[in-house]
């Protein structure tokens, strides 16, 4: 049960701050999908892949002072920011547990928009149909996102980049 609150302090580590719940969701589901050991289940949801375990995780973690939830204004909503706490970062260290070598990818992840992570999910979300399909369901259930034609190849791009460095970090293990 404790190693999968050090796989989420392990990723704050590496990533030093992750900002927004939405960024947050998606960065841990497309790193499952690259065969990462995150084990959450996911659910279709307003902002695509969703796991109420990972946000109860992370609450958990929060009140635990585990990491650092920063609540700020932006515009008409809230955006959390994530970190690693000191605490956090201690008990990180007595369980002795380290993420496999990730050549990168979650900061490679941590550094795109939400916006985009949120294509990028939906898109691995719906990745057994045809992609002619997956692009009908980003246009329609994406609608209010008004992706383009292009954003959507980029995360087509975008995938088969990540899948290239997540074979190569496997292949160097």
């Amino acid at each position: 049960m404790l190693q999968e609150h050090c796989k989420l302090l392990a990723v704050l580590k590496q990533t030093g701050e992750i900002v927004g719940r939405k960024k947050l969701q998606k960065l841990i589901y497309i790193a499952k999908k690259l065969d990462f050991p995150f084990f959450e289940r996911y659910q279709f949801h307003f902002y695509g892949p969703y796991s109420e375990e990972l946000n109860l995780r992370v609450e958990e973690m929060s009140h635990l002072d585990f990491i650092t939830e920063i609540k700020e204004k932006k515009g008409g909503y809230q955006q959390y920011r994530y970190a690693l706490s000191d605490k956090g970062a201690d008990f990180l260290a007595l369980s002795n547990y380290e993420l496999p070598e990730t050549k990168g990818i979650l900061n490679v992840l941590n550094e795109q928009s939400s916006r985009f992570l949120e294509l990028v999910s939906t898109v691995l979300y719906f990745e057994d149909l045809p992609r002619a399909e997956v692009e009908e369901k980003v246009v329609t259930l994406k609608a209010k996102q008004n992706y383009s034609q292009e954003e959507i190849n980029e995360a087509y791009w975008f995938i088969e980049q990540l899948c290239k460095k997540a074979a190569s970090a496997e292949a160097n293990e």
